[in-house]
């Protein structure tokens, strides 16, 4: 308590000092002795954050926090809120957090907001004010998800999302960058896997799968991500999907020792019991993970899961004895929940309607608050449908763009190759010009200046078509980056349709695919020309590894249907793949 009490009158004097500086004018940022601290400290707080804590207090102290420009004073807020935040502290500095939101927000806005491949000294700065931002929106939705404000946290976090997705290209989110995104895209799982909405936490997961493998935040980040993705997939009862992703998370898990691995292979024993109904195997691992449970509340946790599964073998009086040490304890109030339900069901199987009402008392609490939680989850997922838009439109923008960029590349060239037909003409009338010129002696000083004059255009001319040919380079890799993004999005996008159930999403998921690989379809009408619409469309659902039974509910047939259409498709293109009409 002592040393908690230290840390936050030391911050609480880094506040008053960051705060003294806010109001006023904002000037161009200079690396100033100050700026430099803090940035060190930032340094190293992704690194140590409790060594980073302690250079804060330090610095908090010193005369140096007193001296802070209105710049490094916003910065200073969103460092003391992460580094409370990754020291397990409660955030203290709401007001000044606040305010650094809006005043990152402020001059990113200024500077414009598109920085992604800018590579001079301005571009840096806008993009670590960018960085900044994101971080402080980042850290404003811990804040509100620590007073239970859910749906300020998710606008937040998906703020942060929007704010580094506008600002950087794909291949710039390595290192820190990337961790932010994974801790992000966490945070979101975390936020949806407890208002159990698992299709929007299985999207953020597999984002955070794609940044924590660039840039893991722990030695058991990428195994943490693929045990949340499954633990989602196991609540749909999408019994392959949990199975795989839950293996996956033990074979890439570097050791044996950490709550991680515990919690992971608890819920693949509860999966096997479910869907195997190995209950002595299901049985035996669970309480091999609460015997090395690390400290009593974990071993608690662990409870809820093996009486449940006593009740469902009806050994009522085993699952009392896992049961009611969780119901009687101190422990999380969803264990005790967990554990009240289980009670209450034998309770009611043995008659004993006096404690069955007692525990009916506290599943009342739940039932009550219903209402309210459907109508956040709905508040949550406008949230997250909102933000799947935007991240469409701006796909949608990009190819937009690549294709205009492709047909300004295409004009350049016809207009480089007019040049170069001109040049070519221009440099054959200059030699005959030459040749009629030497006949005359007189005019031999005028011919070699005219010479040296088309010479230099010449060389002015080469420079320009190479200039032209390094801008229609960039231009074509923007062109490939993007299309090549569609394409990574491509199977999760069809997902996403394929559950969406709307009327017209098999014609989106054609959209998708054409997208993705434009003229295949026209190369696969050329070479099959007797091809069915229906029988295209199989051709590229079975290219998406949709199976025959989502075939049909897409194309509204029967299996039996889909089956003779798949036969039909394979006599007329000899068993051919849609993969060799794809675009490299």
């Amino acid at each position: 308590m002592k040393t908690y009490l230290h840390i936050v009158v030391l911050l609480s004097l880094m506040v008053v000092g960051c705060a003294r500086t806010v109001d006023d004018r904002v000037e161009e940022v200079v690396a100033t002795p100050s700026l430099l601290k803090l940035s060190a400290i930032d340094s190293l707080m992704w690194w140590r954050a409790d060594s980073a804590l302690a250079v804060m207090m330090e610095f908090a102290a010193s005369p140096e926090a007193d001296s802070l420009d209105v710049f490094e004073g916003h910065y200073c807020q969103v460092l003391i809120a992460e580094l409370l935040y990754k020291n397990d502290y409660g955030q203290s500095n709401r007001k000044e957090l606040v305010k650094a939101v809006g005043f990152f927000d402020s001059i990113v806005g200024m500077d414009g907001a598109d920085t992604r491949g800018k590579s001079d000294a301005r571009g840096a700065s806008l993009q670590r004010d960018a960085f900044l931002a994101a971080r402080a929106h980042y850290i404003n939705g811990v804040g509100y998800y620590e007073r239970d404000s859910l749906i300020e946290a998710c606008e937040e976090y998906l703020n942060a999302l929007r704010m580094m997705e506008e600002h950087f290209e794909e291949k710039v989110l390595v290192g820190h960058k990337a961790r932010f995104m994974a801790l992000t895209y966490n945070r979101l799982v975390e936020l949806f896997s407890k208002q159990f909405m698992q299709e929007p936490a299985i999207y953020c997961g597999k984002q955070s799968l794609i940044y924590s493998r660039i840039a893991p935040t722990s030695p058991y980040a990428v195994s943490n991500v693929l045990y949340r993705i499954g633990k989602q997939y196991d609540k749909l009862k999408v019994a392959d999907s949990a199975a795989y992703y839950y293996d996956r998370a033990l074979e890439i898990m570097p050791d044996r020792n950490n709550l991680i691995y515990r919690d992971i292979v608890s819920s693949r024993a509860l999966f096997d019991y479910e869907w195997h109904h190995d209950t002595i195997r299901a049985l035996d691992s669970l309480k091999r993970m609460a015997i090395q449970a690390a400290n009593e509340t974990e071993r608690l946790h662990r409870f809820p899961a093996i009486g449940n599964i006593y009740q469902d073998i009806r050994q009522y009086d085993s699952a009392k004895a896992y049961l009611m040490p969780v119901f009687e304890s101190e422990n999380e109030a969803i264990d005790k929940k967990l554990a009240a339900r289980v009670l209450h069901i034998i309770a009611i199987s043995e008659g004993d309607t006096l404690n069955a009402s007692q525990y009916a008392q506290i599943l009342v609490e739940d039932v009550t608050s219903t209402a309210n939680k459907q109508l956040r989850n709905s508040q949550l997922n406008d949230l997250f449908q909102q933000y799947l838009q935007w991240e469409q439109e701006k796909a949608e923008a990009e190819r937009r763009q690549a294709e205009q960029l492709a047909a300004r590349r295409r004009l350049v060239r016809g207009v480089v190759t007019a040049m170069v037909v001109l040049l070519v003409l221009g440099l054959g009338l200059w030699w005959w010009m030459a040749k009629r010129r030497k006949e005359h002696e007189t005019e031999t000083q005028t011919l070699n200046e005219e010479k040296q004059q088309l010479q230099t255009q010449v060389d002015d001319a080469l420079q320009q078509l190479q200039t032209v040919d390094e801008a229609l380079q960039q231009l074509q890799t923007q062109a490939d980056d993007a299309l090549q993004q569609a394409r990574a999005m491509l199977p999760q996008r069809v997902a996403d349709l394929y559950r969406a159930k709307v009327p017209n999403r098999l014609e989106r998921i054609m959209e998708e695919f054409e997208a993705a690989y434009p003229g295949a379809m026209e190369r696969v009408a050329a070479a099959y020309p007797n091809l069915t619409k229906t029988e295209a469309q199989l051709f590229v659902l079975s290219f998406l590894q949709f199976r025959a039974k989502e075939e049909a509910d897409l194309l509204g047939l029967s299996q039996n249907t889909v089956l003779q259409y798949r036969s039909n498709l394979r006599k007329k293109t000899g068993n051919a793949s849609i993969s060799s009409f794809l675009e490299a």
